[in-house]
């Protein structure tokens, strides 16, 4: 097959990283830690466990009092918990922790773990005999990354709650983004890894945050000059093939099984909105998966994106300036979860490239 056109093919030197948004992520964003992060937002508090064994592990959202909440799956491959009582018709109005986990369907498992921890603390919805604490989740298949027996589980999710603050989230290979991998669309020998990141924009007294775990079967392309970041690697791994134009140019793609992939995250601010409002922000933060990832929302993703609002900062801007910075945020945070991905290597030996140690070798 001949070699794609070098406008398509990128090579990822220092000169280029610079150019794909590294420098221009620090000019676009007000934080001093650089994109900023998702406890910035008042009442939120993030904590990851992470099994070293596999990789994989689980990450928690938790709003200690409370969080109106909405969700938006836009992938065709979903696995989730909880989703349904976030409909704006239906009774529940909050919820008091978000669970993003890998493990697939296994990984949902993290959410009772969060249930209890937040049991333990006097957090969830009286129901006059207890408390019973809402917590939806999300998760993403990593099982191919190591052994699939080794997935999170209760335990896990209750240490992930334990390990939870209001310090900058670690991102990279950790909680739900240990074993993410990204650009599986001509197969995982040419993939690189994937991986959480966060990210979060003030405006005026409100802010807004974002978590993502990327483990896309497309392409991670940068927010800032739509060239991709991190993907599917060339033969000669040299170069990234550009998933959108090989496709174009006719090259068939892997057969990929449904749900093996996936983008999850959540988005969080502390503007007082409603549930309705929430669900909005949950379904406009998609374009920020669509302006970070490319090809998206495919049939083998389970795209999943969760809204929570705080309400702490006693303000609501408007849903127009809302919108706006949920999908800013959650292309910055997919960007920023490649960003931080660092190598790893499978027990088979195939050496899946975080962009970090890839690009630094070219």
């Amino acid at each position: 097959m001949p070699a794609a056109p070098p406008s398509h093919n990128v090579r990822l030197t220092q000169k280029n990283r610079d150019t794909f948004g590294f420098k221009t992520l620090q000019a676009n964003t007000n934080s001093p830690r650089g994109a900023g992060s998702i406890t910035d937002v008042a009442g939120i508090e993030v904590g990851h466990f992470t099994d070293t064994r596999r990789p994989t592990g689980c990450s928690v959202v938790i709003a200690r009092n409370g969080a109106v909440a909405g969700v938006d799956v836009r992938g065709a491959a979903p696995g989730t918990r909880e989703t349904d009582l976030l409909d704006p018709s239906n009774l529940v109005q909050q919820v008091h922790a978000v669970m993003l986990a890998g493990g697939s369907a296994y990984g949902l498992d993290a959410a009772s773990g969060a249930m209890r921890w937040l049991e333990e603390q006097g957090i969830g919805l009286n129901v006059g005999v207890g408390l019973v604490p809402i917590v939806p989740a999300a998760v993403l298949f990593d099982l191919p990354v190591g052994n699939m027996k080794i997935r999170p589980d209760a335990n896990a999710g209750y240490a992930a709650c334990q390990a939870a603050s209001r310090a900058a989230v670690e991102q990279g290979n950790v909680g739900a983004g240990a074993g993410a991998v990204v650009g599986k669309m001509f197969g995982l020998a040419s993939a690189m890894k994937g991986g959480i990141g966060t990210a979060s924009i003030r405006v005026g007294k409100v802010t807004v945050g974002a978590l993502i775990a990327c483990n896309a079967a497309g392409d991670v392309i940068s927010p800032h000059t739509t060239s991709p970041l991190a993907g599917a690697r060339t033969a000669d791994s040299l170069r990234l093939r550009d998933s959108r134009r090989s496709l174009l140019r006719g090259e068939r793609p892997s057969s990929l099984l449904a749900g093996t992939n996936t983008t999850i995250g959540v988005i969080a601010t502390d503007a007082t909105i409603d549930k309705v409002q929430a669900h909005r922000l949950a379904v406009v933060s998609h374009d920020g998966l669509a302006r970070s990832i490319n090809p998206v929302h495919t049939m083998s993703d389970g795209d999943t994106l969760f809204a929570m609002g705080t309400g702490a900062s006693g303000e609501n801007p408007g849903m127009l300036l809302l919108a706006t910075l949920a999908a800013e945020v959650v292309a910055l945070a997919t960007e920023q979860a490649v960003l931080a991905a660092r190598s790893i290597t499978l027990e088979n030996g195939l050496v899946l490239p975080g962009l970090a140690d890839w690009s630094a070798a070219q």
